[in-house]
């Protein structure tokens, strides 16, 4: 019950989610005064040894399992004789909730997302684990939008129209279900790789393939038939990216690729065409540590978005000249209009959650004298565990922006363009890469497609000699 103190530290403050054999509450850890998810074995199971052991052994499991993209479990123990672990708390949504408030995610999003969950769920299978209930509602996207995957190993409902046989045993659940897996045959990481390719399905799509009345229609459908052809539904999408899915999506595990790991190569391998074709859809959660991995790459890349830069301060100086006298302004050669953005609060998760808040509108107020500025900070962000700070820009109504651009009395900080829908987070897409503020104050970011309503200026990195960043005039079209 909220209220609780389970083991004398961890107070359940709200209940987040239930399932057919545990409920999941976010609670408060009082040793350590911070929030966590608490998991909790229904109490019909708890005098089930079977039961109780599958759940000791899932926390014994995901305990050894410490990946950037798998949710780490910090403890667990029982109170009263009830089973519980408790997982570090996710501050975000789940992927199925993304996909039902968002729609069809850009291809490039997909892709990025697909190879997060790839990468954790290819170091699981290394230390011995099959997921075997891969799906949109088992991925949490945390206040940077990095993908999560979590519920490992975990029986759910309790009949075959929910996804459990008769007899007990645990199948998954039928939308993504490989069909070996809905035979009660041996499953192993192929299984994880079709389910994987149902959820890149969905994400490009907002549909499962094999939609049905009851759990053993729709397992039949997955034995059966094949995929509808994702290009019907979207012909955006590059027929290698469905080539992909459709080999993850096979019939027979052999014909699936043989590991997580050669799924995941074949994405970025995706990714990669798409980046080479000069595709404007810029990756919703984007690892640094996936860039880094790109390194031969960069130093072309950044001296293309130095001139890029060099050009783009160039044209804002026409376009803002143009748009002054006429109300509009042009983007390359077609026509666009001027959008004005609101600066409303400063965005903060990695600290008090305030940054000088009530500032943010003097970066949207037509004057260069007034700027939204940082606090001041004596040591650097990763210094202090700090991945960033942000200013929060609200368009009034979802649009589509294409250009963004800002000016500053204190060049040489770093920053990107995060978009979201609530001014007060998360901002899982990443809409404008990463760039360095000229020397000349100056800095226009091309936006990668899809509407939003809130855009964030996100600060990463002081400029050298400066120990807080002003934003002092933000323009868009």
């Amino acid at each position: 019950m909220v209220g609780e103190v389970l083991a004398d530290r961890y107070e359940l403050e709200e209940l987040v989610g239930a399932g057919g054999m545990s409920s999941v509450f976010r609670a408060h850890d009082r040793l350590l005064d911070r929030k966590v998810a608490l998991k909790i074995l229904h109490q019909q199971y708890s005098g089930d040894d079977e039961y109780v052991e599958r759940f000791r052994r899932e926390a014994r499991a995901v305990a050894a399992l410490s990946h950037p993209n798998i949710v780490t479990v910090i403890d667990r123990g029982d109170h009263d004789g009830r089973q519980f672990i408790v997982f570090e708390y996710i501050e975000g949504e789940n992927l199925k909730r993304l996909i039902e408030r968002r729609g069809p995610a850009p291809v490039a999003t997909a892709l990025e997302l697909g190879m997060q969950i790839a990468r954790g769920l290819s170091f699981a299978h290394q230390q011995g684990l099959v997921h075997r209930d891969v799906k949109p509602q088992n991925v949490l996207l945390n206040g940077d939008g990095r993908a999560k995957v979590t519920d490992f190993g975990i029986a759910r409902s309790l009949d075959v129209q929910h996804g459990m046989t008769q007899t007990g045993t645990v199948l998954g659940t039928s939308d993504y279900i490989a069909p070996e897996q809905a035979q009660g045959q041996r499953v192993d990481e192929h299984t994880d790789v079709y389910s994987l390719g149902v959820v890149l399905y969905e994400l490009l799509t907002t549909e499962v393939p094999f939609p049905g009345e009851n759990f053993v229609a729709v397992a039949m459908r997955h034995i059966n038939e094949p995929p509808p052809p994702i290009r019907d539904k979207r012909p955006d999408v590059p027929p290698r990216v469905e080539a992909a899915i459709q080999k993850a999506m096979a019939k027979r595990p052999e014909d699936r690729f043989q590991t997580m790991a050669d799924f995941c190569r074949e994405l970025e391998a995706c990714l990669a065409e798409l980046e080479a074709a000069g595709t404007q859809v810029a990756p919703v959660v984007a690892s640094r540590a996936q860039r880094r991995r790109r390194g031969p790459v960069w130093p072309v890349v950044l001296a293309l978005l130095v001139l890029a830069a060099a050009g783009a301060v160039a044209a804002y100086l026409v376009l803002h000249h143009h748009h002054s006298a006429t109300g509009r302004s042009t983007n390359g050669g077609g026509a666009g209009t001027a959008i004005h953005l609101t600066g409303v609060t400063a965005y903060d998760p990695y600290g008090d959650h305030h940054e000088h808040d009530a500032d943010a509108h003097y970066a949207t107020d037509s004057s260069p004298s007034t700027a939204w500025e940082t606090e001041s900070y004596r040591a650097s962000f990763a210094a202090i565990g700090k991945k960033g700070v942000g200013l929060v820009l609200d368009a009034g109504r979802d649009v589509q922006l294409h250009q963004l651009g800002f000016s500053s009395s204190t060049p040489g900080f770093t920053a990107e363009i995060l978009a979201g829908e609530s001014e007060h987070g998360p901002f899982p897409a990443v809409v404008g890469a990463s760039q360095v503020v000229g020397s000349d104050g100056q800095a226009q970011y091309r936006i990668a497609t899809g509407k939003h309503r809130y855009y964030v200026i996100w600060i990463t990195r002081l400029g050298d000699g400066y120990d807080s960043a002003r934003i002092n005039d933000v323009r868009a079209n």
